[in-house]
């Protein structure tokens, strides 16, 4: 068995299917947080009722992962029948953070201690996989030799990340992180010591951008499926800081969960693993504008803030040679050219439904 937090969520989704296809009956647990942070038009319940659909077995409990007694009943209800739970229930956004910072560290800091209890006295053979962030090295990788091209910052080619990408030795300290990267960090922080300190079988993952059609993509996140959105539905689209040339990476949902389905068939204690795309998928913001410009046919429309958010990443790449040196059967699928083709064709279809 499994459960699954966030469960309507694009990873939470794409967990839930992938898991359910190797044998395992789903737990989800979802209360759809994420239309309260972000507004109706954010709202996961579709995604929850297609879910149900998909899956004849899923089993729904709508609770808040804050609310610690009715975390501990859930997993309390089914015991040493879990044998994997996958946590990407959270608060997302670092500029919304700073809106509502209890709320943003409770969720995401307080309701991963709540689920590492719940685990460690119902299910402790049980193995946890948290979807923790980049966000936890903070702003440190502005601090890289970036050399300004036409469309992109670039690190130096002499650079020790310039192959691969940024490795999990970047320090987190002494940085500026948002206050989500400190909820984040804490929560990372947490999972770790419960593998390190009380030897359960614990990772996380720091992801890049994840991204993928389920992604319900607003301003303040989801940046490629939100990018994708203001390009069908024709609204402005505006870019903060930087010059439109800050460089991401990023990884499809499939790919990242074919990350968490290797981690659950062999455990580790305390594994700490970055999750993105690195060189095989990504882009500045300019560059992806202009493939989606490509691809549609026609221009977007956008403008520049001066000012870039704070804690924001001028460039970013994530290496994952350390996961695929410890799960060699893992690869990545999706590139960036048929992630932005496929973002297109679910924001075109929601268009005609």
């Amino acid at each position: 068995m499994a459960v699954v937090t966030g469960a309507a969520g694009l990873i939470g989704a794409e967990a839930c299917r992938q898991f359910s296809n190797a044998g395992f009956q789903i737990v989800g647990i979802d209360n759809d947080l994420r239309a309260h942070f972000f507004g109706p038009g954010s709202s996961t319940t579709p995604q929850m009722q297609g879910l149900k659909e998909e899956i004849s077995d899923l089993v729904h409990h709508p609770i808040d992962i804050r609310d610690r007694d009715n975390v501990d009943a859930v997993f309390s209800e089914y015991s040493s029948d879990i044998s994997v739970v996958i946590h990407t229930a959270g608060q997302p956004s670092h500029d919304w953070a700073a809106s509502d910072p209890f709320t943003d560290f409770n969720v995401n800091a307080g309701g991963t201690l709540n689920l590492l209890e719940a685990t460690r006295s119902r299910c402790p053979e049980a193995c946890f996989l948290f979807t923790s962030t980049n966000k936890v090295y903070g702003d440190c990788p502005n601090s890289l030799p970036l050399v300004e091209e036409e469309t992109r910052w670039e690190l130096e080619s002499s650079h020790p990340y310039f192959e691969h990408g940024i490795d999990e030795s970047m320090p987190i300290d002494q940085t500026t992180h948002s206050l989500f990267g400190c909820s984040k960090a804490a929560a990372d922080l947490l999972v770790q010591e419960y593998g390190r300190y009380f030897g359960m079988k614990t990772a996380v993952f720091r992801g890049g951008c994840l991204t993928g059609p389920g992604h319900s993509g607003a301003q303040l996140h989801g940046f490629l499926s939100y990018l994708t959105k203001c390009a069908v539905q024709k609204i402005p689209y505006r870019i903060f800081g930087y010059q439109g040339k800050q460089v991401r990476d990023n990884i499809h949902a499939y790919d990242f969960v074919r990350m968490l389905l290797c981690c659950a068939s062999d455990p580790v204690q305390g594994g700490v693993f970055n999750a993105g795309g690195g060189r095989f998928s990504h882009c500045s913001i300019l560059e992806a504008i202009g493939i989606i410009e490509s691809l549609r046919g026609e221009q977007m429309e956008f403008a520049f803030e001066e000012t870039p958010r704070r804690g924001d990443h001028q460039w970013y790449l994530s290496d994952t040679r350390r996961f695929s040196e410890r799960y060699p059967e893992w690869s990545m699928t999706r590139n960036l050219q048929s992630i932005l083709e496929e973002l297109i064709q679910a924001h075109e279809a929601a268009i005609r439904t």
